[in-house]
C-alpha cells in the first residue's frame, strides 16, 4: 500500500490550488477523454473478438480446431511494445489513436479469449440442448442461453482488457498517442516541478478504482451454477456446414495479423544484419533481465508465502482478507504510477537507494505479488491442516511441522508463482524504465529505447528473445485451462 499512499501525499504537496489548476486544465480533460475512449473502444473490440474466437475454436467443428486454440492464445506472449514496433516499422503511417487501438485490441483479446474458452470447455450443454428441443435456433441458443452463462468470464476478461488499455505505456508511446501513461512519463521527464505528474498519477488511480468498483456492481449477485450436479459432459461441436471454411479463413486472418506480421517484421530486421556491438548489448540486456527478474521472483514468492498461507488457513478472518486484498492493490494499478510513487519516495526518504536494484525489485513485488499469492493459495488450500496437527501431536514443534509437512505440499505453488512472476518481470516496461539503475538495460527497455529512435534493426534481437521466452508459459497456460493438447 505504501506507493499508493505516498503518491496521494506527494500529489497534495503542492496545495489545493495546484491540484485545482491541474485538474481543471483543458489538457487534463482531454487526457481523460482520450484515455477513456481508447479503453472503451479497445475493450469492446477485444471482447467481441475474444468471445467469437472462443466460440469458434471450442464449440464449432473447424479444421485444425485444437491447433487454433493454442494459436489464438499466443498473442498474449507478445508485449504490446514489441507488437507496436513491428507495426510501426512495417506501416509507418499507422500511428495515433488508430494504431494504438489496433495493437491493444489484437494483443489484449486473449484476456477475454482464455477465460471464455475455458468456461465453454467446462460448460454443461444441457441447457442449450433443452432450448433447442423447445424450438430455439443455434443463434437464439447462443444469445439467450450460452452468452448469459458466460457473463462472469466475459466481465472478468473485459475488466482486464480495460485496465490493460488504461495502464499500457509501450504501445501508446510508440504510436505517439498521448494517453495518461505517456503524459505522466513526459511530465516526469520534462518538468522541473513533478507534482503535476503525481496529480495525473493519482487521477489515473481514481479512474482505475472506479472501473473495478463498477465491474463488481455490474456483476451483481447472480448465480450461474446448476441446482444439481447431474452428469456433466462436453458439448458436441457444432457443424458449421459450408460456413466452416469461412470460419477457417477468419482464424487464418486473425493469426496472420497477430502472429504473422510480428514474425515477418522481426525476421526482416534480423536478416538486415546487426553489428557485433548490438549483439553484445543484447546479451548484456538479456543477462540484466534474467538477474533482475530472478531476484524479483524470489523476493515476491517469499513475500507471498505468508499471505497465501494466511488466506488458505484463516480465510474467514478480517486480517487474512485484508492482507490478501491489500496485496492486489498494486497489481490493479498502472506500472508507471507505482514507479512514479517510488521515485518520489526514494528521492526524498531513501536517496541512497534511488536508481538502485532494490527499488526496482520492490516495484516488481508491489506489481506482481498477487500472481504468486494466487498460485500459493491454490496449493495451500488443498493441503489439509490436519497433517500439521498430526505432526505436532507426535512431538514436532509448530515451525518444524510447517517446514517438514506444509512446505513440501505448497512447494509446487511457490514454484509456479515464482515462474509466473519471473516471466512477467521480463516483459515489464514502464516501472523498469523509471527505476532501473544507471546503465542497467533490460530486454524490454532496450526494445523501447531503440524503437523510439527508429533503430528497428538494433531492436529486433531483443524483441525476438522476449517473444521466445514468453511463448513457453503462454502455451503452458493454455494447457492449464484445458485448451492445448
Amino acid at each position: 500500500m505504501l506507493p499508493i499512499v505516498y503518491l496521494a501525499v506527494r500529489a497534495s504537496g503542492g496545495g489545493l490550488d495546484l491540484i485545482r489548476r491541474t485538474l481543471l486544465r483543458d489538457r487534463t480533460a482531454e487526457l481523460v477523454t482520450r484515455s477513456l475512449v481508447l479503453a472503451v473502444t479497445v475493450t469492446a473490440a477485444a471482447t467481441t473478438l475474444g468471445v467469437a474466437l472462443a466460440w469458434l475454436t471450442v464449440r464449432c467443428r473447424v479444421p485444425g480446431r485444437r491447433a487454433w486454440q493454442v494459436a489464438c492464445a499466443l498473442p498474449l506472449a507478445i508485449p504490446t511494445y514489441v507488437a507496436g514496433f513491428a507495426y510501426v516499422s512495417r506501416y509507418p503511417g499507422l500511428a495515433g489513436f488508430r494504431g494504438a487501438w489496433l495493437v491493444l485490441t489484437l494483443y489484449s483479446y486473449p484476456y477475454v479469449y482464455l477465460p471464455v474458452a475455458a468456461a465453454l470447455t467446462s460448460l454443461d450443454p444441457a441447457q442449450g440442448e433443452a432450448a433447442r428441443s423447445l424450438g430455439a435456433g443455434p443463434w437464439a441458443v447462443f444469445r439467450r442461453v450460452t452468452l448469459r452463462q458466460l457473463r462472469p468470464s466475459i466481465a472478468t476478461g473485459a475488466l482486464l482488457v480495460a485496465l490493460y488499455a488504461l495502464s499500457d505505456f509501450g504501445a501508446v508511446s510508440l504510436m505517439r498517442f498521448t494517453a495518461f501513461t505517456r503524459a505522466i512519463y513526459l511530465s516526469y521527464q520534462g518538468g522541473f516541478d513533478r507534482t503535476p505528474a503525481a496529480i495525473y498519477g493519482t487521477l489515473l488511480v481514481a479512474i482505475t478504482i472506479a472501473l473495478v468498483v463498477a465491474e463488481g456492481r455490474a456483476r451483481g449477485r447472480a448465480r450461474y451454477y446448476a441446482a444439481g450436479r447431474g452428469a456433466q459432459r462436453r458439448a458436441v461441436p457444432l457443424d458449421l456446414g459450408r460456413w466452416r471454411w469461412a470460419a477457417f479463413a477468419a482464424l487464418c486472418a486473425v493469426t496472420a495479423v497477430t502472429l504473422g506480421i510480428p514474425a515477418a517484421t522481426l525476421a526482416r530486421w534480423l536478416a538486415e544484419g546487426t553489428s557485433q556491438a548490438v549483439v553484445d548489448e543484447t546479451w548484456h540486456a538479456a543477462l540484466s533481465s534474467l538477474s533482475a527478474s530472478a531476484l524479483g521472483a524470489v523476493v515476491t514468492a517469499a513475500a507471498a508465502l505468508p499471505i497465501g498461507l494466511l488466506a488458505a488457513r484463516f480465510g474467514r478472518s478480517r486480517a487474512a482478507r485484508f492482507a490478501e486484498g491489500a496485496s492486489y492493490a498494486g497489481h490493479a494499478l498502472p506500472g508507471i504510477v507505482i514507479a512514479l510513487s517510488l521515485v518520489f519516495f526514494a528521492t526524498r526518504y531513501a536517496n541512497a537507494l534511488y536508481q538502485r536494484l532494490p527499488v526496482l525489485v520492490f516495484a516488481y513485488v508491489v506489481l506482481f505479488l498477487p500472481l504468486a499469492v494466487a498460485a500459493i493459495y491454490g496449493s495451500a488450500v488443498n493441503a489439509s491442516p490436519r497433517l500439521e496437527e498430526v505432526a505436532q501431536s507426535l512431538g514436532t514443534a509448530p515451525f518444524g511441522a510447517l517446514r517438514r509437512v506444509t512446505a513440501p505440499l505448497v512447494a509446487p505453488g511457490v514454484g509456479a508463482g515464482a515462474a509466473l512472476v519471473f516471466l512477467t518481470c521480463m516483459k515489464e516496461l514502464p516501472a523498469t524504465l523509471l527505476l532501473r539503475p544507471t546503465g542497467f538495460d533490460t530486454l524490454a527497455t532496450r526494445v523501447w529505447s531503440e524503437t523510439s529512435t527508429g533503430a528497428f534493426a538494433a531492436a529486433a534481437p531483443a524483441a525476438a528473445l522476449l517473444i521466445a521466452v514468453a511463448a513457453v508459459p503462454t502455451w503452458l497456460l493454455t494447457r492449464r485451462t484445458g485448451l492445448a493438447p
